[in-house]
C-alpha cells in the first residue's frame, strides 16, 4: 500500500515537472516572437530610409564633419564619408614635409593607365598601399605617397582610334597628326579626371601635391636625363635588333604584347597585336 501511494507522489511530481517545463518553453518562444518582431520592424524602417536624408548639410566643404545630425539606422557610405576626405586634404594630412627630421617613407602609386576608368585591381592595390602609408604615418613617419597617372602610349592610341572611328568614321591618318594629338589630350583629360575622383572616393591618403603624369614636362626631362647619363657612362648602347614591328603602328611592341594565334612560338609566323590586332612580322630595327 505504502508502495503504491509513494509511485503516485513521484508521477504526480512529474507531471508538473513536465508542465512547468512546458510553460518556460511557451514563454520563451513568445520571446523570441517578440525579438524577431522587433528585428524586423528595425529592418523595415532601416529599409525605407533615404541615405540622402542623412548626408550632412550643414558642414562647408574642406571643413570638419560636424556630427551634430541624426545618424541612419544603417550604414550609408554616402552619408558617413561625406566631407572627411575634403578635410583632410585641405588641411595637408596626406603631405610630405621636406624639412622635418623624421624618418622618411615614399611610395609611388603604380600610374594607372589614362585608357580606361579603374577596376578593383586598381582598388586592391590602393588599400593595401594605403593601409601601409597611413600605418607608418601613424607611427610617426614623415610619409609621402605620390600619386600619377601612365600615358599608355599604344594602349591609348588604340582606345583613341577606336572611338574616332565609332563616331566620325575617321581614321586617325584622315584627321591628321596635330587633330589626333588633340584627341588623345581630350580622352586623357576626361579620364585622367575621372580616375582622380576615384581614388579620392577610394579614401587613398595620397600627396596631391605631387601629382604626375608621364608625359608631365618635368618627367619628359626627367627620362631623357636618365638615358644620357647611363649612355654616357657606357651602361646602354644603341644597336641593331630583332624586333616585333606593328605594321599597322608602325612601332615595335614587347614580346608579352605578341600573340601566336595558330602557330608555335618559335615559329618565324606572322603574329598579332594583342592591344591593336595588328599584323606584327619580325624586323630588324634600330633599337
Amino acid at each position: 500500500m505504502l508502495h503504491y501511494i509513494a509511485k503516485l507522489k513521484e508521477e504526480k511530481k512529474l507531471k508538473a515537472a513536465q508542465k512547468a517545463e512546458a510553460a518556460k518553453l511557451q514563454a520563451q518562444k513568445a520571446t523570441e516572437g517578440s525579438k524577431k518582431s522587433e528585428k524586423k520592424l528595425r529592418k523595415r524602417e532601416a529599409d525605407d530610409e533615404n541615405p540622402e536624408d542623412f548626408i550632412d548639410p550643414v558642414t562647408p566643404a574642406g571643413e570638419k564633419k560636424q556630427l551634430s545630425h541624426q545618424m541612419a539606422k544603417q550604414y550609408s557610405p554616402s552619408a558617413v564619408e561625406k566631407s572627411w576626405y575634403s578635410w583632410w586634404e585641405r588641411s595637408g594630412f596626406f603631405m610630405a614635409d621636406s624639412s622635418c627630421s623624421r624618418p622618411p617613407f615614399t611610395i609611388v602609386l603604380p600610374p594607372p593607365n589614362v585608357t580606361v576608368a579603374l577596376h578593383i585591381g586598381h582598388g586592391l592595390t590602393a588599400a593595401i598601399q594605403d593601409t601601409i602609408i597611413r600605418w607608418r604615418r601613424m607611427s610617426g613617419d614623415n610619409t609621402l605617397w605620390v600619386p600619377g597617372m601612365d600615358h599608355a602610349g599604344i594602349a591609348t592610341q588604340v582606345v583613341v582610334e577606336k572611338k574616332l572611328m565609332r563616331e566620325s568614321k575617321l581614321t586617325r591618318h584622315d584627321v591628321g597628326r596635330e587633330k589626333f594629338i588633340s584627341e588623345v589630350w581630350k580622352w586623357k583629360n576626361e579620364y585622367g579626371g575621372t580616375i582622380l575622383n576615384q581614388e579620392r572616393r577610394l579614401g587613398a591618403s595620397l600627396d596631391w601635391s605631387r601629382e604626375c603624369f608621364t608625359m608631365d614636362e618635368k618627367r619628359c626631362k626627367a627620362v631623357i636625363e636618365a638615358f644620357v647619363r647611363l649612355y654616357r657612362e657606357g651602361l646602354i648602347y644603341r644597336d641593331h635588333r630583332l624586333v616585333n614591328w606593328d605594321c599597322t603602328l608602325r612601332t615595335a611592341i614587347s614580346d608579352i604584347e605578341k600573340l601566336y594565334r595558330g602557330a608555335q612560338k618559335n615559329d618565324m609566323n606572322l603574329g598579332i597585336c594583342s592591344r591593336s590586332n595588328d599584323v606584327v612580322e619580325p624586323m630588324v630595327k634600330p633599337q
